[in-house]
């Protein structure tokens, strides 16, 4: 099953459906069609938040399935499959995959990573584990607590990386990530064009991930309405 879902997602498109509570598409039902609309376009899986979502998606498309749980803890930073609890629960839906937050940073209640994954693998043995990754510190943490594969997911999300972008100085980061890891690189975090999500399968990762681009019309339409914005203003000059 392991190998049958690494080659399934191998040099393809990943679409993240996704919708917090705050925003107007939250429902499961809706980001089970969202899936199905990613996977008719060509996406060969797809990443999901919640166990209600995943087990809605699973039930409109048969694709692997990269799962987490967001959630938020007042005594950490930490907010993507943050502890025990949420691993476990994303991991019963049966997903191929389970993200978590991969970085140095400290964890709700003063979880350990490295006991989680311990933990878990005896739990799900049959379960892929990726880290999401802010820098390259982070990187070399997940890779030798032993993870199956590494994303750039939380590069421009951390403190530390605040404001940047995959992007930045033709992808020099991703660049560093795939030299510090002998495990598959999953590019995630800030992939907003077709051009940019075949430069980093290029690069050598192993798969990408796009969200916002794809699947929130609100940040979709907010670039168009900046552009516009931009003309409005210099007619005002």
């Amino acid at each position: 099953m392991v190998n049958s879902v690494m080659e399934k997602i191998k040099g393809g498109l990943v679409v993240s459906c996704q919708a917090l509570e705050d925003e107007p598409l939250h429902s499961a039902f809706i980001m089970s069609k969202m899936a199905l609309a990613a996977v008719q376009g060509g996406a060969v899986g797809i990443r999901a938040n919640t166990a209600k979502d995943i087990r809605a998606i699973q039930s409109e498309v048969d694709v692997p399935i990269i799962g987490i749980y967001k959630k938020d803890y007042a005594d950490s930073d930490v907010f993507i499959t943050p502890t025990l609890k949420e691993v476990r629960e994303i991991c019963e839906t049966g997903v191929g995959i389970v993200a978590m937050d991969a970085t140095t940073r400290k964890r709700p209640h003063n979880e350990d990573l490295k006991e989680i994954l311990s933990a878990i693998r005896k739990e799900f043995p049959n379960t892929l584990f990726m880290a999401d990754t802010g820098s390259i510190e982070d990187v070399y943490y997940a890779d030798s607590l032993g993870f199956d594969l590494i994303g750039t997911t939380l590069y421009g999300y951390t403190e530390e990386t605040a404001n940047k972008n995959i992007s930045d100085h033709d992808f020099s980061h991703l660049k560093e990530v795939l030299k510090s890891t002998k495990r598959p690189v999953i590019a995630e975090g800030k992939i907003d064009s077709p051009s940019k999500a075949r430069q980093v399968l290029t690069l050598g990762c192993y798969a990408v991930v796009v969200g916002g681009a794809v699947t929130r019309p609100q940040e979709i339409t907010t670039r168009f309405t900046n552009e516009i914005q931009k003309i409005q203003e210099e007619r005002g000059k």
